[in-house]
């Protein structure tokens, strides 16, 4: 596997409005992710902050927001210490289903990681789970 791609689809009891606020939202972000050190706005940088207590004011994760399509569709560079500062991709998309949304994670980019692309991809995934199950939890 050359180019390796995280993939996610999340079935969220609750509106694309709701689900559009717990991703751009700092307060919001922080009750499952990280929290931002301001709303991710297209055309802007973000930091995320630790969730470590005693470490709040450290940055952990950062990038810019490329595509902000409120309730539809969220696209930003993401990177971190682990990754050298190589930028990948989360690509977000909200889709308007029965009572809830779906929401659709693409997470690309570890090619540009090198030889530990797979790895690389892996460990997100595993990350990408467990905020996931925070999510579920915080967003109904």
């Amino acid at each position: 596997m050359t180019n390796p791609v995280i993939i996610k689809t999340v079935f969220l009891k609750a509106t694309r409005e709701r689900v559009w606020k717990f991703l751009t939202d700092p307060g919001k972000l922080s009750e499952w992710f990280h929290r931002s050190d301001g709303t991710l706005q297209e055309g802007k940088g973000f930091e995320l902050m630790s969730n470590t207590p005693g470490k709040e004011t450290e940055k952990v994760c950062w990038g810019r927001v490329l595509e902000a399509k409120p309730y539809e569709r969220l696209v930003y560079t993401f990177t971190h210490e682990e990754l050298n500062g190589i930028e990948t991709t989360c690509k977000w998309t909200l889709e308007s289903v029965g009572d809830g949304t779906v929401l659709t994670l693409i997470h690309d980019g570890f090619e540009n990681v090198g030889d530990k692309a797979f790895s690389a991809a892996a460990d997100h995934d595993v990350g990408w789970d467990e905020h996931f199950v925070l999510l579920r939890k915080v967003i109904q």
